[in-house]
């Protein structure tokens, strides 16, 4: 299989923005084949460690260098706008508005057919593994640097 046909898996960034299809599965749904609230997080996760993985950034490493480095979430605003449904192709899409010292600050947003159904503002802080911030690496912040943007006017 050549690589060209494989799909991208973790998405792709367009611009300044990472998008990350995702199918709605039984799953991520209640008994009322609505996406259960807690399942949002869990998309959006996937969209903000994607947009890292494709810009270069990888866990793993961070897992391994010295000191052994992660992401916290720290502060999340959210906003429900619609249900999405069993079966529903999702776009995820995560945009870093901020990556200074610790931390950043990253707008995401979920669309279905091209329509916000769930917003959120997240504020996340590099930690050691005592759970202490840490100042970003300079790799990660060249890594992220040129992606970093201004927060959409949809807000």
């Amino acid at each position: 299989m050549s690589d060209a046909s494989w799909p991208d898996l973790a998405g792709r960034i367009v611009g300044k923005v990472h998008h990350l299809p995702i199918r709605v599965y039984y799953e991520d749904t209640d008994f009322t084949g609505i996406v259960y609230h807690a399942n949002y997080l869990k998309f959006a996760e996937r969209g903000r460690t994607d947009f890292l993985r494709v810009a270069g950034v990888h866990h793993s490493e961070l897992q391994e260098a010295d000191p052994p480095l992660a992401f916290a979430v720290h502060k999340m605003e959210i906003e429900f706008l619609s249900p999405a449904r069993i079966d529903d192709e999702l776009l995820v899409e995560t945009r870093y508005v901020a990556a200074r010292g610790a931390r950043f600050d990253i707008e995401q947003v979920i669309l279905r057919d091209g329509q916000p159904i769930w917003r959120a503002m997240v504020r996340a802080a590099c930690i050691d593994g005592a759970g202490r911030p840490k100042r970003m690496p300079v790799s990660i912040i060249d890594a992220i640097g040129a992606y970093v943007s201004e927060p959409s006017q949809s807000r």
